[in-house]
């Protein structure tokens, strides 16, 4: 291509290299877009990244998708990396209840999981087996249940109510919202129901478990998530011709026409017809022109939720399965993530063979998100002992945390109107990130859609062929 084609080509710059940015990039590079992905971090992933502790490979977080994320696995597609993870066949999620006085501590082990009926039979022999609901809260869950399903998700007004008041309003108690509405909510909202919006919650439990009979089941990274979303996404973009600057910032953004002005932190200009912002919505709001989106001021009160994530590495194997979900604890979901960070093939590793490093995934955490490394420890590892009894006279060879103080938007009520759409009032100008409106929770899925967004809002704009996907977010064909 000559330099005076490639002039022509209209260029795009996308701020942020999230699961957002990645797709938005991705998407306007193969329209023929000239793109620059800007990120201020060395590297990609946004907030489900990997980095070193010494020679282990730590993920951030826990982060899982179902099958129903159709957009998020059709970037795995799209990155060569759908191997790379491992889904269900079938949803099957352990959950080990520990009760009784000190001392004397009962286990009770149930799971969920899905049968291959039609739904809702297909979860409804998993439900009466259940043994932590009574049989009278088995039935108050199924009547829920099909509350849920009969709700109308274009209802605006179910951003106006809290989750809490409607399970209470459809005969839900504690029991029934600890031990199953909560166990849910909390790992996929990051908010317990009370302070949960019914709309997003509504839209999980509807998609995610009375949609399609396989839409619950479970997908986990096999490697760590920094060689799905930085090695293989940064190989693809730059496959796409994609020029991809990490470690850069960009200070300001100036609108004009034709082309927009963006200063980095380090001096350097650069120039684009397009400019998607798809960094958190802090970043994008100190960069947005006045009056870019309706109730511009409003985005300074768009709550934000913690998550944290508790690392211990134990001398010997204390679980079998890839995870289980915790009632009656602190504890929430506890993974194994051996295999995933290399545990074996360290120093430490090899010294105490059978070594197994758990992770531990703590949402709607705010009163815990800043304690010390040494008060979490006398928190955490007595509860893992009531859990798993073998942690009782196991050494633990490391413990740390990592904390994500702003991991997800806060999904109270109200959050909708908050949530901006992709297009702005300033040509030429779009937004993306899982905080925009995508109807979605923030999660993977919520992010690459609104990459998908972005890239359609700007090549629509241009009088441009917006390819045509399956009305579920995969990936254009």
């Amino acid at each position: 291509m000559t330099g005076r084609a490639a002039a022509a080509r209209p260029a795009v710059v996308v701020v942020g290299g999230g699961l957002a940015g990645i797709t938005a990039a991705l998407r306007l590079a193969e329209a023929d877009r000239r793109v620059t992905l800007v990120e201020g971090r060395p590297r990609l992933g946004g907030l489900a990244f990997s980095f070193k502790r010494g020679e282990l490979t730590v993920d951030n977080g826990q982060h899982v998708y179902l099958r129903c994320c159709t957009a998020y696995r059709g970037l795995l597609e799209r990155l060569g990396a759908a191997r790379l993870t491992r889904l269900q066949e079938r949803l099957d999620v352990p959950v080990l209840s520990v009760t009784g006085p000190e001392g004397a501590p009962v286990r009770t082990l149930g799971r969920l999981r899905r049968a291959a009926l039609p739904v809702p039979l297909h979860l409804a022999g998993s439900l009466a087996r259940y043994p932590h609901l009574s049989p009278a809260d088995r039935a108050r869950v199924v009547r829920g249940a099909l509350a849920l399903k009969g709700l109308d998700l274009d209802d605006p007004a179910l951003d106006d109510i809290s989750f809490g008041d409607w399970l209470r309003r459809h005969g839900q108690n504690a029991a029934t919202t600890a031990a199953l509405w909560d166990l849910v909510g909390v790992a996929t909202l990051n908010a317990r129901a009370d302070q949960v919006s019914l709309a997003l919650a509504a839209m999980v439990f509807k998609t995610g478990l009375l949609s399609d009979p396989g839409a619950s089941d479970i997908g986990i990274a096999a490697v760590p998530l920094g060689e799905i979303h930085h090695d293989r996404a940064l190989e693809e973009l730059e496959r796409a011709g994609v020029k991809v600057l990490l470690r850069a910032r960009v200070a300001e953004l100036k609108p004009g026409a034709p082309q927009h002005a963006l200063r980095l932190e380090d001096g350097e200009l650069l120039t684009a017809d397009t400019v998607v912002l798809a960094g958190a919505q802090d970043s994008a709001a100190a960069l947005l022109p006045p009056k870019a989106v309706p109730n511009q001021e409003r985005l300074a009160g768009f709550g934000t939720a913690p998550i944290l994530n508790v690392h211990v590495v134990y001398d010997r194997t204390l679980m079998r399965q890839p995870f289980f979900a915790a009632l009656g604890s602190p504890v929430q979901w506890v993974f194994d993530r051996t295999a995933h960070s290399g545990l074996a093939g360290t120093e430490l590793g090899r010294a105490h063979p059978g070594a197994q490093y758990l992770a531990l995934s703590q949402s709607a955490v705010q009163d815990e998100i800043d304690l010390p490394v040494a008060e979490l420890r006398r928190r955490y590892l007595p509860e893992l002992a009531r859990l798993l009894p073998a942690a009782a006279g196991a050494e633990v060879l490391d413990f740390f945390v990592t904390r994500e103080r702003t991991a997800t938007f806060d999904p109270a009520p109200g959050t909708a109107a908050l949530r901006p759409g992709a297009r702005t009032e300033v040509p030429g100008l779009l937004l993306a990130g899982a905080w925009t409106a995508t109807r979605w929770p923030a999660t993977m899925e919520g992010a690459v859609r609104s990459g998908h967004a972005a890239a359609d809002a700007a090549l629509a704009a241009e009088g441009a062929r917006v390819p045509v996907d399956a009305g579920d977010g995969r990936w254009p064909r």
